[in-house]
Formats: C-alpha cells, structure tokens, sequence
C-alpha cells in the first residue's frame, strides 16, 4: 500500500483545467452529441483508448481497449396518428410510440384496451395486477411508477422509494411477458419524475437495443406513452373516470378494467445492424492481479436531431462528458502512485446507457474477468457540478457494504453519507450500475450532497441546479464555465480514494442484509 505522502500527492493531483478541456472538448458540436455508432461515439471512444494508454494502462479485453456490442437501431415512425375512438391524438406532443422488433412495420388494429393498473406482477409482495385477465393480443393501460409510491404508505412495496417494478422499462417486459400486443404508460411528471419534454426528446429518433438473441424475452408490438390530460380523455370516452380508477389501482385486490375501446396505430419502422463500443482499461493489481475494482461511466448522449431544417445537438455535457473526464482523471491519479494498489483497477466505459444501458448490459452479460472477482463497482454519472457540501448522497443507501468505504472516504473531506431525497425517483435502477447489481455485484452510486459547505457554494449551487434540471436530455445541457467546478474535482477524489482503499485490503464487501441483491452475490462467492 502507498505511504501517506504518495497517496497524498495522487489525491491532489486532479487539475481542474485539465478536467475542464476534457468536458468542454467531449461536449462539443464535433463530437455530435456522442451517439453510439455515430461519428461522435468513434471519436469518444478515440480519445478513451489514446487516454489509456498514454497513461500506461493495459487493455481490459485481453488484447483489446474495447469490447464490441451489437446493437440494433430502430427508427420508429407512425405513418398515421394513434386513433382510439375520435380522440385526436398528435405526435410527439401528447403521444409516442415506437417498437423493438426488427420488422420494417408493425401494428396495433383494433386492439383492445385493458386498464391493469400498475401492470406488476410481484409475488414477493402478493400483488398481480394481471390476475384474472387476459390480455394476449390486448394493449395494456398502465400507470407509472408503483402504488408505495402513490400512497406513501412504507407497508406497500418500499413507500417512497421506487422499486425496479415502478420503472417504465418493467412495465414493457411484464405485458410482453403477459402476452400483450402493446402497452400504453400514462405519463404524469411527478411519479416519472420528469416532464413530457423528456419523453419527446428520449423516445423519438432512432433508438438502439441489444439484438434478440442477446436479450432472449418477448417484446411487445408497440410501446407507447400518452400525456395525462389524454388519459382523461381516453377514459371518459370509455365511461370511466380515471382518477377514481387511479384510487382502485392502490389496492391488492384490483381487478383489471376491458375499457370497450380498441388502439390503431401502425409502426413504420427504419432498421440498422449497427456496433458500438465499450472501453475498458486495467491498472493491474501488484498483488491480486486478478481482483478488480471497477469504475464505470457511460460515455454516449443522444446525438443530434433536425428542427426546422436545422441540425441541433444534445452534447450532454453534464450527462455524462463530466462522468467520462472523471474515468480518464481518476485514472491518472492512481498512475501517479510509486506502486499500483494490491488488487487490479478496471476502467469500464459503456456505451448506450442513454437507449436502456446497453453497454453495461452487454459486459454484465459477457464479463471481462469472473464476476465473482468483481470486488465492488463505483459507477460515474453525472458528476456533481452544483457546489460544494457538507454530505454525501447515496442512491439506494443502505444497500451495501461499499457505503462503508465511501464513508471513510467522505470523512477525509469533512462529510457524512445521507440518503437520497428522492428515492420515488428510482434512481437506483435507471444507471448503469444496476446492469452489475442484478448479477449480484456490490455497485455504487453516489455524489453530490444536501447540503451546501456555505454561502459561496450555496450560491453557485442554486443556479446551477435550476439550469441542470431544466437541462435535462436537452440541447442546453453544454459546457458551463460556470459550474461549480470545486465541487466536481472533489467528488473525483471521493471516489479515487473509495476505490484505493477497496483495492489496497482483502475483504470482498457484500449487500447488506435484505438487500434483493445478496442472495445472488452469496451464491457467486460460495
């Protein structure tokens, strides 16, 4: 293990211009929003490989910096409005719709509507929504998040804090699994926790998915989201009153609802084989080569898209330039220590986070060394550039023993580790840690914090944040100069030295018990 004053010089050795120029030049128009088999995504994945290397690293795929993924890209376009009744319908501003079969056209023709409330099926909780109804052939209505949530009652589900269950992409996967020929999500900002403009921007254009081979489930015919004020309407032309259906959904005993209505829309849709890439780099250990702490950050963003005639760009500076620099970053501090840590050090950047986590996906599904070798993930997205604080946050806190390391870690700095504001948000599930967590392995994801250090940094905080919340998957998220950028370099120093003291000691942290990952991570290590 280093001494004090090596591991001292590491710790401080993040410069903020050179992290700066890194962002700013990821963030550029050049690089076209950095989408995963675009101009951008080669040029991004580029300047990882040079980085890596410059550095010394070796590459993290046998003899390769990258990992290919395969990907397809779908280009869903309705050749007509959704029609349900003579509700008028428009795309994309109060209706989407797209599908992940590989077919040029698909359709819903007078398919049934069936309300099934939170479309979940969780025996663990003795809730089936599905019970009783069949819907093969049927779309489903679903609503958006879970009924813990919704009743901020802590004895269903886990109150407040999201499930994977209240997650949009589980909504698809259950009536797939149902045998549903579509399912339509209402949307309401506060359940989703973001606005209509999120699902315009991230369910229009050409999305990637993993081929069916690799994903190897149903899939539905089409997918779709409707605004709320077109639920209201769909309901009332079925008799029905939504808000009072809404209410019934909340309780176990909810039968699902046929509404006596039918959906056509029919799905044009344009598809490309296409291949991105992870890039992985290894600082190997001097002692357990074999062992590997992991970082990881994705490095794609939506890529560009026409308005007007007019090509605009979604650099995504904050989601995620911030979380790549800070991979090629942390990496160079530990190059800055006389001898490696005791175990190996693996920088993982994955693509296609922004299309479902694809990346993250593909390499939890074909790991680059044993997962039971894995000893915890500190994942990187979205670092923190709204001043600096006084804690930690914590997604997910309490889930597992690495917090322990992040908390020695945070003491260094004067902080304590809070949870999440949030936890209906279900934060937890949407990054690309949870493609790890689900194979049982120990991930991280953390940064930020509640509360401002002082004034100053309250300041910057409080503009900062409005911009960063309004930015949010659109064409304003770009470089800012004046971002809090203290609070960015100390949160790469957070998790620099998390990972050094995960890899400089002989202890595999696991979940924490109760965690609905533990199992999996016991069963791995036995």
């Amino acid at each position: 293990m280093a001494g004090q004053a090596d591991f001292n010089k590491a710790y401080h050795s993040f410069d903020i211009d050179a992290v700066k120029s890194d962002i700013k030049r990821l963030a550029s128009d050049e690089f076209e929003g950095r989408e995963p088999s675009g101009k951008g995504g080669k040029l991004t994945t580029d300047m990882l490989i040079k980085r890596f290397k410059s550095l010394g690293l070796k590459p993290g795929n046998g003899n390769s910096y990258t990992q290919s993924v395969p990907m397809v890209s779908i280009n869903s376009t309705p050749t007509g409005n959704l029609t349900i009744a003579d509700i008028d319908f428009s795309f994309p501003k109060n209706y989407v719709a797209s599908s992940r079969k590989t077919v040029k056209q698909t359709a819903l023709k007078d398919s049934e509507l069936v309300f099934v409330g939170y479309g979940i099926n969780a025996p663990e909780y003795g809730w089936n929504d599905y019970k009783g109804v069949d819907v093969k052939g049927k779309t489903v209505v679903v609503l958006v998040n879970d009924p813990g949530f919704s009743t901020q009652d802590p004895s269903l589900f886990d109150g407040n804090t999201m499930t994977y269950y209240g997650r949009w992409t589980y909504k698809y996967e259950e009536a797939a699994r149902q045998g549903a020929a579509g399912a339509i999500i209402v949307h309401e900002t506060k359940p989703a926790s973001y606005g209509w403009n999120v699902i315009e921007s991230s369910w229009t254009g050409a999305q990637y998915h993993l081929p069916a081979s690799e994903v190897n489930e149903a899939s539905l015919d089409v997918e779709l989201w409707i605004s709320v004020e077109k639920a209201n309407e769909l309901f009332s032309k079925a008799g029905k009153n939504f808000t009072k259906l809404k209410q019934a959904a909340l309780a176990k005993d909810f039968s699902a609802v046929p509404l006596s209505l039918t959906a056509n829309v029919t799905i044009s849709n344009e598809i490309k084989q296409s291949v991105s890439n992870n890039v992985l780099a290894t600082l190997e250990g001097s002692e357990s080569p074999d062992e590997h702490v992991l970082y990881m950050a994705h490095w794609d963003h939506l890529g560009t898209t026409v308005v007007d005639g007019k090509t605009e760009v979604y650099n995504g500076a904050h989601d995620n330039a911030t979380g790549t620099a800070g991979l090629m970053h942390i990496a160079n501090a530990y190059r800055q220590l006389k001898q490696a840590p005791k175990r190996s050090i693996t920088f993982v950047a994955v693509t296609a986070e922004e299309q479902g986590r694809l990346g993250s996906i593909y390499f939890a599904n074909h790991p680059t060394m044993p997962l039971n070798k894995i000893v915890g993930l500190v994942n990187m997205d979205s670092l923190d550039i709204t001043g600096m604080k006084k804690d930690v946050t914590v997604v997910g806190y309490g889930k597992s023993e690495l917090e322990d390391y992040l908390a020695k870690a945070a003491k260094r700095q004067h902080r304590t580790l809070t949870p999440e504001q949030t936890p209906e948000r279900g934060y937890y599930y949407r990054s690309d840690h949870f493609s790890l967590a689900k194979k049982g392995v120990p991930a991280l994801s953390a940064g930020g914090g509640s509360k401002w250090l002082n004034e100053e940094q309250q300041k910057i905080g409080k503009s900062v944040s409005e911009q960063v919340a309004k930015c949010y998957h659109q064409t304003c998220d770009v470089y800012q100069e004046q971002w809090g950028w203290d609070s960015l370099v100390q949160e790469l120093q957070l998790f620099f030295e998390t990972g050094y003291l995960l890899a400089n000691e002989n202890i595999w942290p696991n979940w924490n018990k109760g965690a609905e990952f533990r199992a999996l991570r016991d069963q791995m290590m036995n």
